[in-house]
C-alpha cells in the first residue's frame, strides 16, 4: 500500500506533525457538535413549549442524514480530495448552528440539525482518507489513536461547555458561540499549502485496465471484506451502547446503586476509554495482528460486562470493573481502523471508511431498541448480559481476518 514519502525521516515527521493536529481538531469538532443539543434540552423545551419527543426529532434527523450521506461523501472525497470536503463540512455545520442561535424557529432548528447531519457525514471519510494516504506508515497507528482520542475528548467536554456558554450567553448565544469553533478549525485547513494535502501518485494501470468508476466503487463496498467491516462497526456500537447509555439506570434498578455512584463509574469508564485509545495507538504501531487485539479486547469487554451484571460490587470494585471495561474498549479502536485500512485498495479510503463507519449509525438505531426493551421488560441485568453476548458474537466477524493471515498475502 503506497503512502506519502519524504526525502528524510525528519521531513516525514514534520509533515505528519502538521497534518495530524488539523485532522484531530476536525474530529474534535465533529464529536462536540454531536452533543451540543442534549445539554440544552430543558432551556429549549421551555422556550418553544415543546416536548422532549419533539426535541428528539432534531437528533433523529441528524442521525438519518449522517447515515445517508457518509458513503456519498466518501465517493466525493476520493474524487475531488479530502481537504475541500472536510472544510465544507466544518463551515456548513458552523452555519447551521449559527442559524439555530440567531433565528428563533423550532421547525427551522430541526431542519438545521438535519443539514448538520449532512455536514457530520464528511468527517470520517475525509479524516481517514487523509490519515491513510498522507501519514507515514510508521506513524499511522498512532495517528489513528490520537484521532479517536480527539473525538472522545470532544464528546467529553461538550456538555459542560454548552452549559457554561448557556449560563453566560443564553442557549441561543451558546449555539452561536459553538458555531465559531468550526470556523476556527476550518481556517488553518484553508491556509495550509495545497502541497501538504497532495496524495502520492496512484500506481500506473495497465493499458487494458479501465479506470474505476462509481459502479466499480460500489462493487468494492459490497464485497465480503468490506461488508464484514461494516458489521464489525455495528457490533462495536452494540457492545459500547449498553454500558455507556444504559449502565447508570441498569445498575440503579438491578442493585440499587445510587445514581451518583453509577454516574461516577460511567465517568471512569469513559476516561479509561480515552486512555485506552492512546495505549492502543502505541500497540497498533508495534503489532501487525490487529485482529488479535480486537478479539482479545472483545473478550475483555465480555468478561467485565458479565461480571458487572452478575455481582453487586461495592464502590471500589465497581469502579475497577467499569474502568477495565472502558480501557479494553478504547484499546481496540486504533486496531479497528487498521483492520479496515488493511483491506482497502489505494485511493479508495474515503468511500470505504465512509461506508463502514455508517455501521455506527446503524448500530445507534438498533441498539437503543434492544437495550430499552430489556429495561422496560424489567431485566436490568440483561443489559450487561447482552453486552457480554454481543461482544463474543463480534469475535466471529474477525474469523476471516485470521484465515486470511494463515493463507498469506493474496
Amino acid at each position: 500500500m503506497t503512502q506519502i514519502t519524504d526525502a528524510t525521516p525528519t521531513a516525514a515527521r514534520n509533515h505528519d506533525a502538521r497534518i495530524i493536529p488539523l485532522v484531530c481538531a476536525a474530529h474534535f469538532v465533529s464529536h462536540f457538535y454531536i452533543l451540543v443539543l442534549p445539554p440544552l434540552f430543558p432551556f429549549i423545551r421551555d422556550f418553544y413549549g415543546v416536548s422532549y419527543t419533539h426535541l428528539g426529532l432534531a437528533l433523529t434527523a441528524f442521525n438519518i442524514t449522517t447515515a445517508l450521506c457518509q458513503t456519498p461523501a466518501g465517493f466525493l472525497v476520493d474524487r475531488i480530495g479530502a481537504r475541500s470536503v472536510l472544510v465544507a463540512g466544518l463551515v456548513l455545520g458552523a452555519i447551521c448552528l449559527a442559524v439555530v442561535g440567531l433565528v428563533p424557529s423550532f421547525m427551522l432548528m430541526v431542519m438545521m440539525f438535519a443539514i448538520m447531519g449532512v455536514a457530520n457525514g464528511v468527517y470520517h471519510p475525509a479524516n481517514y482518507a487523509i490519515l491513510s494516504q498522507l501519514i507515514s506508515a510508521q506513524r499511522t497507528g498512532q495517528a489513528f489513536s490520537v484521532h479517536i482520542f480527539a473525538g472522545f475528548l470532544g464528546t467529553a467536554v461538550a456538555p459542560a461547555s454548552m452549559l457554561i456558554l448557556q449560563q453566560t450567553l443564553g442557549w441561543q448565544g451558546a449555539f452561536v458561540a459553538a458555531s465559531v469553533l468550526g470556523l476556527l478549525v476550518a481556517l488553518p485547513l484553508v491556509l495550509q499549502p495545497a502541497a501538504l494535502f497532495t496524495p502520492p501518485p496512484k500506481p500506473v494501470r495497465p493499458k487494458n485496465e479501465q479506470p474505476q468508476d462509481d459502479k466499480a466503487g460500489w462493487s468494492l463496498l459490497l464485497s465480503p471484506p468490506i461488508l464484514l467491516n461494516l458489521l464489525f462497526f455495528v457490533m462495536i456500537t452494540f457492545s459500547t451502547t449498553g454500558v455507556q447509555n444504559y449502565s447508570v439506570v441498569a445498575l440503579n434498578e438491578a442493585f440499587g446503586t445510587p445514581i451518583g455512584v453509577a454516574n461516577t463509574a460511567l465517568t471512569a469508564n469513559l476516561m479509561l476509554s480515552a486512555f485506552g485509545v492512546l495505549v492502543g495507538g502505541v500497540l497498533a504501531a508495534r503489532v501487525t495482528r490487529h485482529e488479535w487485539v480486537a478479539a482479545l479486547s472483545f473478550v475483555g469487554i465480555a468478561i467485565t460486562g458479565l461480571a458487572i451484571g452478575i455481582a453487586d460490587f461495592g464502590f471500589v470494585l465497581l469502579m475497577v470493573m467499569m474502568s477495565l471495561n472502558g480501557f479494553v474498549n478504547g484499546l481496540m479502536q486504533p486496531s479497528r481502523d487498521m483492520i479496515v485500512r488493511a483491506v482497502t485498495p489505494e485511493g479508495q479510503f474515503g468511500k470505504v471508511f465512509g461506508f463502514v463507519t455508517t455501521g455506527f449509525n446503524i448500530g445507534g438505531i438498533i441498539a437503543p431498541l434492544m437495550f430499552g426493551y430489556v429495561m422496560d421488560a424489567g431485566h436490568p441485568r440483561a443489559v450487561f448480559y447482552l453486552v457480554c453476548g454481543l461482544s463474543l458474537l463480534a469475535i466471529l466477524i474477525l474469523i476471516p481476518n485470521f484465515l486470511r493471515r494463515r493463507a498469506g498475502p493474496a
